[in-house]
């Protein structure tokens, strides 16, 4: 895809202010344009050239049937991220990165589980047929457990990969991603250390406007890569349904040129098929019923 989103986009979101020279990371220097009254300025270039990998990157991850878990608890990006969780269909962490959502999948499943268990008893009515002091333990855990699994409750399985915003306040993510080699692609400013992540886009993760327009590109990556995907699926069903007719033609006797024309000259077709469509009756005619011969009498 091609990204539509400009250096001079970029520029007017802000997306180049980074923190504090005090408090930036010597490992984000080949991102670093200059230095300016105590504000360290990012290169547009490499950031739009970075995004441009990002973003080629998810769209293919996606095309191939792969999912894109969306992180952003700090406060600026929660609303954000919520929305392009929605728009793609994709899992996301806005509220708190639950310890092990990576590592201890296996355990978190269970959790879900039981949390669903729940969500069916409630909607079922099962729930209030328990005494009181179990339907409010049981509706405290399920408060806990929406703030901890509503973005991942379709989540089957481990994503293919993972986008955060700030790397820093995700550490913990970023962490998990790594042990569980799950590339992380992310919105890293100059006070974090873009080594961590398998594409980081260097930029300002502090500003609304920058992290919105950071994330639009990653949603039209994302939703591209989903077109892919049901554009190949669709043509995978064409070759299917040719190969099985290919496969029905041959037991049949008929041939199938390669433009797809039938060839009938080689096809016995049976006569009272033929007699149909020439409107003639194809009912098999009776024969006369033979009657018994009957001795004569004795005289």
């Amino acid at each position: 895809m091609s990204l539509a989103i400009t250096p001079k986009d970029l520029l007017d979101a802000g997306v180049h202010f980074g923190h504090q020279t005090k408090r930036w990371n010597p490992r984000s220097k080949p991102y670093v344009f200059a230095h300016r009254q105590g504000i360290t300025i990012i290169d547009l270039g490499r950031t739009h050239e970075a995004l441009a990998k990002a973003s080629a990157f998810l769209e293919d991850t996606v095309a191939n049937g792969g999912k894109v878990l969306l992180v952003g608890t700090k406060k600026q990006a929660r609303d954000i991220i919520r929305e392009a969780a929605s728009a793609t269909n994709m899992p996301f962490c806005v509220d708190r990165w639950l310890g092990g959502t990576l590592t201890n999948f296996a355990t978190v499943k269970k959790s879900i589980a039981k949390f669903k268990k729940y969500q069916q008893m409630e909607t079922g009515g099962d729930l209030a047929k328990l005494a009181a002091k179990e339907q409010a333990a049981i509706r405290r855990e399920m408060v806990r457990m929406t703030k901890n699994f509503s973005g991942i409750i379709e989540m089957g399985d481990l994503p293919a990969a993972m986008f955060i915003v700030d790397a820093t306040h995700e550490a913990i993510a970023v962490a998990e991603a790594a042990r569980c080699a799950i590339p992380c692609v992310g919105l890293v400013d100059t006070n974090s250390d873009p080594t961590k992540l398998s594409h980081p886009i260097p930029g300002n993760d502090d500003a609304v406007k920058s992290i919105r327009i950071i994330v639009e590109a990653v949603i039209g990556a994302i939703q591209s890569g989903l077109a892919l995907r049901e554009s190949r699926r669709a043509s995978r069903g064409q070759t299917d349904l040719k190969v099985a007719s290919a496969e029905v033609a041959e037991a049949a006797g008929i041939t199938i040129a390669p433009e797809g024309e039938v060839d009938l000259s080689k096809v016995s077709i049976p006569a009272n098929l033929v007699a149909e469509v020439e409107g003639e009756s194809v009912t098999p005619k009776k024969k006369p019923a033979l009657r018994k011969k009957i001795a004569a009498p004795k005289a």
